[in-house]
């Protein structure tokens, strides 16, 4: 039995309840012909033939084989001739007892069967031969018919005619459905296959982005690094102003960086949001207190309206809302050179245990034509009349955040006239929060103090904390945490160690990441050791005790996730340092990663002082852990 049956017979086996129902329904609409009793006898025949046909080819039918053994599929092919001829068998009946008029129904009744083996056996010649001969064997059974009740030649020869001409139309038809089904899978296989290439393609692009993102923040580090220090050892305005010009530089291409690879993330669908508690109306208000110096410096009122309607505790991804927001803000600040930037907020309770959360920023700017307002979530509007054409930038800041309020499940809008400002509203439906939550903190240059202060005594080691990711934002510095003064043998043991500078393994394989590190950690004076792969890492933790370890995670040889696993399984004398992943791949995922593998803290690249300082401060200081620690992450 070729496989060629298998698509066929499943097709007849869908179509059961269609035959009975025909068969049964064909009974009863002749029965005031042939009779109940005989209409019933026929019925219960009928309905036998096809349990018998659905055993036959159960094998099939069950999908365990597209082929059965010869036996089988002879008695299977049989069946199915059985099987149509059982239902054409009324005709001859009909021709009996209704004469001509019968013989009409008649001819009815064998087409409709003919053309019900035509649909029902797909691309198998033999399962359609079977299915059609008996109903052509009724058709061409007719001449003779008429020619028994004394039909005319011509009849007799039309009616002929007719029947061969309805038979070459089925084959045809037949013909012309195997046809458009094998065109239909060719391009299914082909729409796969240009599928499979697009995804290859959307994949290698990511690697790509991935890689080239990576090595970029590795420059990029370096300049806004040197660019901190250079401008805090400045000695003069002019110094101050190059140092400063340099950082801002950097600042921008680390800007540019992230706005192209979240771009890259949403279009490829690979973009994620959290759902965790925050606070947020302190979200709301570092968001403000960041962009109040840029309002002062240009002369412009920031304001905030309707502030005590917004709900405290709230569910979502402070991170990504946060995004939104400074896109927003910032957005609104280049087109405005007079007047007021506002942020109205509103909301209100949604049963059963949501807010719905109104945030709109408007602006006194120049407002924006139809035509500006129909490109404006168009990324990389280079158009005379777009956005980024006339005021620089790469157009993505609303493209992203448009996107990443649907992936939170809201909307972001924009209205605007010419003359009138312009004003974009968020809005967002965040679950309730469980509990109070914290307003995210941050690390600013000034806990460089808090750092030294924490320098204390360290006899006993800090306990290894859940990994969460330090991030800068412009919250106010964080106070200095007190440090339990230590149980030691000696007093002796308690100045020799008070007296050491902190021990610091920096393991990265770029030299100018590891540069840039000890850079930042030089003026704490820190007795810093450096690595340029795991395996290097492993032996140097073998002949010294270090404090803190600064881990890339992206490395030759082995990387930081594999190096953290070995040396915490390792039981050595830094087996249960803390670890402090240093990398630019932040998502979710691989945060979770490196906690899996056993690191203390996740500091991203591009570097910068305060990142790194607040990321130190923090494992020194034994701060939040657990889920109040994933609150610091956000």
């Amino acid at each position: 039995m070729s496989a060629t049956w298998a698509p066929a017979i499943r097709r007849r086996r869908k179509a059961l309840l269609q035959r009975l129902g025909m068969g049964a329904a064909t009974a009863m609409v002749f029965s005031p012909v042939f009779g109940w009793s005989f209409s019933a006898a026929w019925v219960a025949a009928f309905f036998l033939i096809q349990i018998i046909d659905l055993a036959v080819h159960a094998p099939i039918n069950d999908g365990k084989t597209d082929r059965m053994g010869p036996v089988r599929s002879a008695l299977g092919a049989i069946m199915m001739f059985v099987n149509a001829a059982s239902f054409g068998s009324l005709s001859i009946p009909l021709w009996l007892t209704g004469g001509p008029m019968g013989g009409v129904c008649a001819a009815v009744l064998t087409a409709a069967g003919a053309i019900y083996a035509v649909i029902n056996s797909p691309r198998s010649k033999i399962v359609m031969a079977v299915s059609i001969i008996p109903h052509f064997l009724y058709m061409l059974a007719t001449p003779i018919w008429m020619v028994w009740y004394g039909a005319s030649t011509t009849f007799v020869m039309a009616a002929a005619v007719a029947f061969l001409v309805f038979g070459i139309y089925c084959l045809s038809t037949w013909q012309r459905m195997n046809e458009a089904a094998d065109a239909e899978t060719a391009a299914r296989l082909e729409a796969d296959r240009r599928r499979a290439q697009v995804e290859r393609a959307m994949a290698s692009q990511q690697t790509f982005l991935a890689t080239v993102g990576h090595d970029l923040r590795t420059p990029i580090s370096a300049i806004l690094t040197g660019a901190a220090e250079l401008e805090k050892g400045a000695t003069d305005g002019a110094a101050r102003a190059q140092a400063a010009l340099i950082s801002d530089a950097g600042v921008m291409m680390k800007a540019l960086l992230d706005d192209l690879l979240d771009h890259a993330k949403l279009d490829a669908g690979r973009m994620t949001v959290e759902s965790v508690d925050f606070n947020l109306r302190g979200l709301i208000a570092q968001t403000l207190m960041f962009w109040q110096g840029e309002a002062r410096a240009k002369g412009l009122n920031l304001r905030v309206e309707g502030a005590s309607m917004i709900p405290a505790s709230v569910k979502g991804d402070p991170m990504r809302l946060r995004q939104v927001l400074n896109n927003l803000v910032s957005n609104a600040m280049k087109f405005t050179t007079e007047g007021s930037v506002t942020l109205r907020l509103s909301a209100w309770v949604e049963e059963p245990s949501s807010y719905a959360i109104l945030i709109e920023v408007t602006d006194t700017g120049p407002g924006m034509t139809r035509d500006q307002l129909a490109r404006l979530f168009t990324p990389f509007d280079q158009t005379a009349e777009g956005v980024s054409a006339r005021h620089g930038g790469t157009g993505l800041g609303l493209t992203i955040s448009r996107d990443l309020a649907e992936l939170m499940g809201g909307r972001l809008t924009a209205r605007s006239r010419p003359g009138e400002g312009a004003a974009f509203t968020l809005s967002l439906m965040l679950p309730r929060g469980e509990a109070v939550a914290t307003t995210p903190k941050s690390f600013s240059e000034e806990s460089r103090g808090d750092i030294v202060r924490n320098l204390a005594p360290r006899a006993v080691r800090p306990a290894v904390v859940a990994p969460v990711p330090a991030v800068e934002a412009p919250a106010p510095v964080l106070e200095p945490e007190i440090v339990a003064e230590p149980v030691v043998d000696s007093a002796d043991e308690v100045e020799e160690d008070a007296d050491r500078p902190l021990r610091v393994l920096v393991v990265d394989d770029h030299d100018i990441n590891r540069r840039a590190v000890e850079l930042i950690l030089a003026p704490l004076g820190c007795d810093i050791s450096t690595a340029a792969d795991g395996l290097l890492a492993l032996a140097e933790c073998e002949t010294k005790a270090f404090d803190v370890i600064f881990m890339d995670v992206r490395m030759p040889e082995l990387d930081g996730r594999e190096t953290t696993r070995r040396l915490r399984a390792g039981g050595g004398v830094n087996a249960g340092v803390p670890v402090i992943a240093v990398t630019a791949d932040t998502s979710p995922d691989d945060i979770a990663a490196c906690m899996a593998a056993g690191m203390t803290y996740f500091v991203s690249k591009p570097l910068t002082p305060a990142a790194l300082l607040g990321a130190l401060n923090h494992v020194l200081a034994g701060e939040e852990t657990g889920d109040e620690a994933q609150t610091v992450a956000a």
